[in-house]
């Protein structure tokens, strides 16, 4: 049955930013040296007239979401773009009725049809995988709960109730959630700081002697220059997944640079996760590094917060990598492998015993996921995409809405700072660093939350 707060899509747009990075981002094998942004904007109506606009904006992270041999990045990122479009357009034509969940839910339905229509349309064979269809839909599911939210003069957040929503958890996810409702899992104000886990990329210089080029724009260039300046105490290390001593030294290099400028700072406890992008074989090589690590550097070890998604991302063709040795060391999540909630189960079987959150896979899946993952007692953290300006703060906003997650990643400020000028002032807590967090509760406004 439909509510009076129900709403309808009346009209939206698209456009779109691309912004160089100041420094290359190297993660699985690939480098990354710019972002192209696309920014949705739309308006709604409730059934009872009143009328609000939304605005949703997300990198278009084709080489994370797609990686592929067989087309360039020139054509995932046009084909990923084209879907990003096509979605907005197909979402005002539909003019569905209902609660943000129920509209993204509806439309999410095609996207798999009118990806295949873009590919055709572009003469290309290959199909675009789930996560690069989520990818690209995800700003306009980000300007649906927005646009909501606007409508009814209210965050967000909190109109995830059964005062706004017309089935329970179970019409979602499964019978285990019945008679529950997501505002039984997210908290009804931000929290009001949070830990901020900077990027330490495969590229990225840790001493002034790595220093190749100097950069000289006045941001810091070292680890521990980023660490002095911004006080940080999570580290988040790209590794390769495939070159065990490589991946042992870089994290004992890590803790040589950073221990020096936490030990000024006068702090003796600090952070790490690892990211090995997929690039694992098996267990067997996470469980070697680890014991290398420990052997090497034990308080480094010690650190270890939780591993990222060490193996392939498709679960079902590698039933052979379970966690569950590794897991029982540190918690290991899945990140690029979370699509929905058959996947997250699945994870678990697996031995996987967290997941990673992302806003870039849609603003309803990453609500529902987060449910899911605390009601089976899992591990959860939000993860970025080198998110800039609008798009790190409904990163932001997502995390410090979760009760269970303890820092907020974002390394746009790292790598493309440009995207965030516009923002710095309007919310110096989020993008001025100095004490390793982030004040996330100017994150309670209307709508999305800024």
């Amino acid at each position: 049955m439909s509510k009076p707060s129900d709403i309808c899509i009346e009209s939206a747009e698209t456009t779109s930013q691309r912004i160089a990075y100041r420094a290359p981002i190297k993660f699985g094998g690939r480098v990354v040296t710019d972002v192209v942004l696309l920014h949705v904007t739309l308006d709604v109506i409730t059934c009872d007239g009143r009328r609000g606009r939304g605005v949703g904006s997300m990198p278009l992270g084709n080489a994370w979401a797609w990686p592929t041999a067989s087309l360039s990045s020139e054509q995932t990122l046009a084909t990923m773009h084209d879907l990003g479009r096509r979605v907005v357009t197909e979402s005002a034509r539909r003019r569905f009725v209902g609660h943000p969940l129920d509209i993204t839910r509806n439309l999410a339905e095609s996207y798999a049809s009118v990806a295949a229509e873009v590919m055709r349309d572009a003469g290309l064979r290959e199909t675009m995988p789930p996560l690069a269809q989520l990818v690209a839909a995800s700003p306009w599911e980000a300007a649906v709960h927005d646009a909501f939210g606007q409508a009814l003069g209210q965050n967000a957040y909190n109109l995830l109730g059964p005062e706004w929503v017309s089935a329970d958890l179970s019409h979602y996810l499964s019978a285990d959630f019945t008679g529950e409702y997501l505002d039984r899992y997210t908290l009804r104000s931000p929290q009001p700081r949070m830990p901020l886990y900077h990027l330490v990329g495969a590229l990225d210089p840790l001493s002034t002697a790595d220093v190749q080029k100097p950069l000289s724009d006045g941001l810091p260039e070292t680890l521990g220059e980023w660490i002095l300046a911004d006080g940080l105490t999570h580290l988040k290390i790209k590794l390769a997944g495939d070159d065990l001593p490589w991946d042992v030294d870089r994290v004992v290099a890590v803790e040589a640079a950073a221990a020096p400028a936490q030990q000024a700072r006068g702090r003796k406890q600090w952070n790490y996760s690892l990211d090995f992008n997929e690039k694992c074989q098996n267990v067997d090589y996470v469980l070697d590094f680890l014991a290398q690590l420990e052997s090497r550097s034990p308080v480094a070890f010690q650190r270890v917060q939780y591993i990222e998604q060490p193996t392939h991302r498709d679960l079902k063709a590698h039933p052979e990598n379970r966690m569950h040795k590794a897991a029982r060391i540190k918690p290991v999540v899945i990140d690029e492998s979370l699509l929905d909630l058959e996947s997250l189960l699945l994870c678990r079987e697996l031995g996987y015993t967290g997941v990673a959150l992302k806003a870039c896979k849609g603003h309803s899946e990453a609500l529902l996921m987060g449910a899911a993952a605390q009601k089976y007692g899992m591990f959860l953290c939000v993860q970025d995409l080198t998110c800039p300006g609008r798009s790190f703060l409904h990163s932001a906003s997502l995390a410090a809405r979760m009760p269970t997650v303890a820092a907020i990643e974002g390394n746009a400020r790292q790598y493309c700072p440009a995207g965030n000028r516009d923002w710095a002032d309007r919310y110096p807590t989020m993008f001025r660093v100095t004490d390793g967090t982030l004040g996330t509760s100017v994150l309670d406004g209307v709508g999305l939350g800024y």
